[in-house]
Order: structure tokens, then sequence, then C-alpha cells
């Protein structure tokens, strides 16, 4: 009985009289409920994208361009092999050192590390050469294998000749560098008749011989082969 009573209340009920849901005014009480945060955090977003912007666009880039204009003079000079100016500069025109300090941060700072080091090691100063190309970061640069090669022949200087041989590698690793690796292949094999390891230093050869026949390290290396007991 109990239970039909219950029934008969609930059949009894007018459906128009069950509150609606209603998901937008659940938001919108939600919303009035968290405005103040809300607002606040949108607010801090917007601040800091906008600042992102104002840096990249009124700060970033033309930091960027002012450095690439205050490098060429150096680059001049480092062309002509005036090393000292490109260096420390002619007086009126910084050097690659000055710029570096100037505008570090930027992708011409960076480079300014690579040239630096490239100097250093034309005024046969290794350990200072050694310093900047290390702390130059060359992925995806278009001198990235030069300067590797340039760390190599440092360390080479130093008497390093592990380290030197791990470098020349490095410099040699584009198969497509019909320049540069052929020049390194050559210089990691003289390394590795230092190191008295006569084999790598055939195989870097024949490398050279088979792979690079146009290049400058391929003339006379049968005699280098001759040398290290390789006659065909």
């Amino acid at each position: 009985m109990a239970t039909s009573a219950r029934t008969h209340q609930t059949e009894g009920r007018n459906p128009k009289e069950e509150p609606d849901f209603n998901p937008l005014e659940n938001l919108q009480v939600k919303y009035e409920g968290n405005k103040k945060v809300i607002n606040t955090v949108v607010t801090a977003v917007l601040a800091i994208i906008v600042a992102g912007f104002a840096y990249l666009k009124l700060y970033k880039e033309p930091r960027e361009v002012k450095a690439a204009n205050a490098i060429s003079f150096a680059q001049n000079y480092f062309a002509q092999d005036s090393v000292d100016k490109a260096l420390n500069g002619d007086g009126q025109h910084k050097g690659f050192l000055k710029v570096m300090k100037q505008y570090s941060g930027t992708k011409t700072a960076n480079l300014c590390q690579y040239y630096a080091g490239v100097c250093y090691l034309k005024m046969g100063d290794a350990k200072n050469a050694i310093k900047y190309l290390k702390e130059f970061d060359a992925e995806g640069t278009l001198v990235a294998n030069a300067a590797y090669g340039a760390l190599g022949d440092a360390y080479m200087d130093e008497n390093n000749i592990k380290q030197g041989l791990e470098y020349y590698t490095k410099a040699a690793a584009d198969k497509e560098n019909t320049i540069l690796t052929p020049l390194y292949l050559f210089r990691a094999a003289q390394a590795y008749e230092m190191n008295k390891q006569p084999e790598k230093a055939i195989e870097n050869y024949k490398r050279i011989r088979d792979e690079y026949p146009q290049s400058m390290q391929a003339r006379d290396l049968d005699k280098s082969l001759a040398r290290l007991g390789v006659l065909d």
C-alpha cells in the first residue's frame, strides 16, 4: 500500500513543475562566482603574450639587425686575413670580441664565437681557440663542419691527438661536402699515423682516393699509401 501511494503521488506530479537544467545558466553561475580569478588569469596570459610579442618585434629582431651590421667590418678584416683587427677592431669599428659582448644572446654573437676561435687559432693561441670554438653553438649553422675541423686543428696544436681525431671525424661527417670532408679525412689520416694507427690512416686515405678523386687531397695519395705498405 505504501508503494502504491508513492506511485500515485509521483504520477500526480506535473512534469512542468520539474526544474529545467540549463548548462549555459550553470556556466554563467560558475563564472559569476569565480569572475575575479578568471579575469585575473586571462589578463595575465594576455599580458605575457603581448610582452613576448613586444620583446620579439621591438627588441630582439632590431638587436639582431644591429648585431649583423656591427660584425660586417670584422668579417671584412677576417676575409683579408687581418686577424688582429678582426678580433679586436681597428679603433673605429668593433672586432668580434666586442660585438660578441655587446650583442650577447643574438645569433651574431654566437657566430662571433666561431670567428674568434679561428682568429686565435691563426694567431697560434690554441687554448683560446678551443675556448671560443667550444662555446660556439654549431648546430644548424653553415660553418658547423668548419668549426669542428678548427677544433681538431686546435687540439692537435695542443698535442691532444685523441680530441683532434674526434673533431676531425665530426668535420668529415658530411659525405656531400666535397671540399671540407676530404680535407679533414686527410688530416685525420695524418693524426692516425702520428697515433700509430696505420690501419685507420689507410682507411681514410682510401676513402679520399675512392670517394673524392677530384679533391686536392687525392693528389699524390699513392705515396702516402705506399709509405704504409699499400701498393695497389
